[in-house]
């Protein structure tokens, strides 16, 4: 039996949770629409600060700030804090979009700019909404959410395509030879779907990639 307080507790309700989820979209376009141009860094939680990945993920961020460009990460640890550290290296713009789940995520020390989301698919708009480029660093299911979320709207057109570039040919050389010896083969892409992202080793690389896009070099 449900006790008094939990049976009146509107904010169980779905109708009225419609509020909360207003407020995480108000509060986003808020803060984030004065950030300037920014880059969405995504990947793993797990990687420790003596991975190679970590390296690069800070790195990367470091070059992209001094071009120019604000960190936008998940705010968590591993390859997200790699990332905001870079960018705090750099002197530039910071940003978490922390994510509340079972096992609490806490933000990483790096964070200047701080979001905090109950709800996936809102965390998802801002990241998309307020980026220039996707960098997809080596991660799990999340990661490939990102990835797969961003070619998906790419694809369909329900965005302008804009960089997507995933770093470590090594860890995605098998999900790219997938996508081409058997969802290719199928015929549930297009070979000019190929196109809508790119892959290097180089963290230099990321930077003219994005630059070139958007005809900066």
């Amino acid at each position: 039996m449900k006790s008094f307080a939990a049976k009146d507790d509107f904010t169980r309700e779905d109708t009225w949770r419609i509020f909360r989820i207003i407020s995480e979209f108000v509060d986003g376009f808020e803060i984030l629409s004065n950030i300037g141009k920014a880059v969405s860094i995504f990947g793993s939680s797990r990687m420790k600060p003596n991975h190679k990945y970590y390296r690069y993920a800070e790195q990367i961020a470091f070059l992209l700030s001094k071009s120019g460009y604000a960190i936008i990460t998940g705010g968590g640890p591993a390859l997200m804090e790699a990332a905001n550290k870079g960018a705090k290296k750099a002197n530039g713009i910071s940003v978490g979009l922390n994510i509340q789940i079972p096992k609490e995520q806490k933000a990483n020390k790096y964070v200047d700019v701080l979001l905090d989301f109950r709800y996936f698919f809102v965390r998802k708009v801002m990241f998309v909404k307020y980026a220039k480029a996707f960098v997809i660093m080596p991660g799990g299911y999340g990661t490939l959410d990102e990835f797969t979320e961003a070619i998906n709207l790419i694809q369909t057109e329900r965005i302008q395509k804009f960089p997507v570039i995933l770093f470590g040919s090594d860890y995605w050389k098998g999900i790219v030879k997938w996508l081409h010896d058997t969802v290719l083969k199928h015929g549930n892409i297009s070979k000019q779907d190929f196109e809508l992202f790119k892959i290097t080793d180089d963290p230099k690389e990321v930077v003219r990639m994005i630059k070139e896009f958007y005809g900066e070099n």
